[in-house]
C-alpha cells in the first residue's frame, strides 16, 4: 500500500465522519428537546409551548435536512476509499450499516415528513406521536452505527472463513460492550449539545432584549436543564467505557495513561502474536484527544452547575447579560468535546482498523494517490459548503420571530392574497 494513499484516505475519512458527527449531535438531541416540548404544549395546550416546538422544530428540520446530504457521502466512502474493509469485513458490519441505513433514510425520514406536513391536518395526539416517532428512530439509527463502530473496536461473534469475516453470533454483535457503552455516551452528549445550543440561542435572543422574552426564558430554562443532567449521564457513560476498553485495548490506555512499561510489554505481546510492526497508536493523537476530550468537558461543568441555580430567578434569566455572553460563547464546547473523543476512540486503535484483525493498510482501496487525493479536496469543499450553509440557516432562523417561522404555520397565513381581493 502506498503510504499517501494511506494518509490521504486516513484524513478523508477523518474530516468526513467528524464533519458528519458535527450534524448528528444537534440532530439527536434537538429531536428530544422538540419532543418533550411538544409534548408539554399537547397536554397543555399553552400557546407559549406551541410557538416553542415551532421554532426549534424549524431549527431541527434545517439541521436534519443538511445533515442528510453528509450521511450520503459517508456511505459512499467505503466503497471508495476502504474496499479491503469492506470486502473483508463487509458480511459482519455491513448488515448494521444497512439497518442504519433504512432507519435514517427510511422511517425517520417518513415521520419527519408526516410531522412537518401534518400541522393542522393531523390530530394533535398523532402528531405528537410522530415527533416521537422521529426521536425514537433516531436512537435507533445511533444504535446501529455504534454496533459497526464497536465491532471494529471489538471484533466479536464472527467467523473467518478464506480471507473473509463472517457473521457466527448475531446477539454478540448486537450487545457488543463497545458499542453499548459507547451508545450512552453519545445520547448523553447529544442531549448536552442541544442543551447548550437552545441555552445559548435563548441567551442570545435575551441579550438582544427580544420582546418574546418569555419564550426565550423557558426556552433558556430548558436548555440548562436538559444539559445538567445530560453531563453526569454522558460522564458516567464515559467513566463505563474507561473500564471495559482495558478488556480489548489494554494499549489505548497505556498510552493515554503514558507507562512506558505497559506499552513496550504489550508492544512486544503482539509482535510475538501479529508478526514484526509497531502496534503502537500515535501517542500525540490519543494524548491530545483524550487531554481536549476532558478540558471541554471541565468547562460546560463549571458553566452548567451555577447556570442551573441562575436559571431558578427569572429577573436574572432575562437581564444577566454577562452571563447570556458566556452562554452563547459555549455553544461550540460539546462540538469540541465531542470530536476530541472521537479523536482518542479512533486513533487508539491504530494500526488497525478491526482491532486485532485488520491493519488499516490492508484495509484501504488499491487506488492512485491522485484519485485520492481529488477525493479528498472534493469531499472536504463539500462538507465545508454545507457545514457553512448549515450554520447560515441556523443563524438566520434563529434570529427571526417565532410567528416568521414557515413550520406549522397556518396554511391562511402562508397562502398568497388573491389578485381580485386587492383590487
Amino acid at each position: 500500500m502506498n503510504s499517501e494513499t494511506l494518509d490521504l484516505a486516513r484524513l478523508q475519512f477523518a474530516l468526513t465522519a467528524g464533519g458528519h458527527f458535527l450534524f448528528v449531535a444537534l440532530t439527536i438531541g434537538l429531536a428530544t428537546l422538540v419532543a418533550c416540548i411538544q409534548t408539554r404544549a399537547t397536554l397543555s395546550r399553552n400557546p407559549v409551548h406551541q410557538r416553542m416546538t415551532r421554532f426549534w422544530g424549524q431549527l431541527y428540520v434545517i439541521n436534519y435536512a443538511v445533515g442528510i446530504v453528509t450521511g450520503l457521502v459517508m456511505e459512499f466512502q467505503f466503497g471508495l476509499a476502504w474496499s479491503g474493509l469492506t470486502h473483508q469485513a463487509g458480511n459482519v458490519f455491513g448488515a448494521s450499516l444497512a439497518m442504519e441505513t433504512l432507519v435514517a433514510f427510511f422511517v425517520e425520514s417518513t415521520f419527519l415528513g408526516l410531522w412537518i406536513f401534518g400541522w393542522g391536518r393531523l390530530n394533535r395526539w398523532v402528531h405528537l406521536g410522530l415527533i416521537w416517532g422521529v426521536t425514537i428512530t433516531a436512537y435507533a439509527s445511533a444504535y446501529w452505527i455504534m454496533v459497526s463502530n464497536g465491532f471494529l473496536q471489538n471484533p466479536v461473534g464472527y467467523e473467518r472463513v478464506g480471507d473473509e469475516l463472517r457473521l457466527a453470533d448475531s446477539w454478540a454483535v448486537l450487545t457488543n460492550p463497545a458499542s453499548i457503552a459507547a451508545f450512552w455516551h453519545i445520547l448523553g452528549g447529544a442531549l448536552v449539545t442541544a442543551g447548550f445550543f437552545v441555552a445559548g440561542i435563548s441567551a442570545y435572543r435575551l441579550f438582544r432584549r427580544d420582546p418574546e422574552a418569555d419564550l426565550f426564558t423557558k426556552s433558556l430554562r430548558i436548555g440548562v436543564f436538559t444539559a445538567l443532567p445530560a453531563l453526569f449521564a454522558t460522564a458516567t457513560a464515559g467513566g463505563i467505557q474507561f473500564d471495559v476498553i482495558g478488556d480489548y485495548q489494554p494499549m489505548k490506555l497505556e498510552v493515554w495513561g503514558g507507562r512506558e512499561a505497559g506499552i513496550a510489554r504489550l508492544q512486544a505481546e503482539q509482535v510475538a502474536r501479529f508478526g514484526p510492526g509497531d502496534y503502537v497508536p500515535p501517542e500525540q493523537w490519543v494524548s491530545a484527544g483524550g487531554s481536549v476530550m476532558m478540558a471541554a468537558f471541565g468547562f460546560m461543568f463549571l458553566l452548567v452547575l451555577p447556570s442551573a441555580l441562575l436559571a431558578l430567578f427569572r429577573p436574572v434569566v432575562q437581564r444577566f447579560r454577562l452571563w447570556h455572553l458566556l452562554l452563547m460563547a459555549a455553544i461550540p464546547l460539546p462540538y469540541i468535546s465531542m470530536l476530541s473523543g472521537w479523536v482518542f476512540r479512533e486513533m487508539g486503535r491504530q494500526p488497525w482498523v478491526i482491532n486485532g484483525v485488520l491493519l488499516t493498510r490492508d484495509a484501504v482501496s488499491d487506488v492512485s494517490p491522485a484519485a485520492m487525493r481529488a477525493s479528498l479536496v472534493a469531499f472536504t469543499v463539500l462538507f465545508g459548503l454545507l457545514l457553512v450553509v448549515n450554520w447560515a440557516l441556523l443563524l438566520r432562523q434563529a434570529g427571526r420571530a417565532p410567528d416568521q417561522v414557515a413550520l406549522g404555520r397556518p396554511e391562511a397565513e402562508t397562502r398568497p392574497t388573491p389578485i381580485t381581493a386587492s383590487l
